[in-house]
């Protein structure tokens, strides 16, 4: 496989993902995901930042998070956050201590 068709499949799938936790599953919590597996949508939109910023596209994690989610991050929170309760809150401190470093 050339490098063009593995970038446009990594792309596609990369859509598909995004399309599954925007569109078909935004009961999922990010808190879940991110305690069941090391990252969530908000880990995806800072990639997506980081790609772009690779490339000399200057891009804040705002705009990146209101590109991945298809609209402005607080609209979503308020659409389709829930509270977590403390024994999440706890887990998620670790996952995100553990899969992204320290919290600023």
């Amino acid at each position: 496989m050339d490098d063009k068709t593995r970038t446009e499949i990594e792309a596609a799938a990369f859509r598909a993902l995004r399309e599954h936790l925007i569109e078909k599953r935004p009961d999922v919590q990010n808190i879940d995901l991110m305690n069941l597996g090391g990252f969530c949508r908000n880990c995806l939109s800072r990639w997506y930042q980081e790609a772009a910023n690779a490339r000399g596209i200057e891009m804040t994690k705002d705009e990146a998070r209101e590109i991945f989610y298809g609209m402005p991050y607080d609209q979503w929170k308020d659409a389709h956050q829930t509270e977590a309760d403390e024994t999440k809150k706890a887990a998620f401190e670790v996952a995100f201590r553990e899969n992204v470093g320290e919290r600023s």
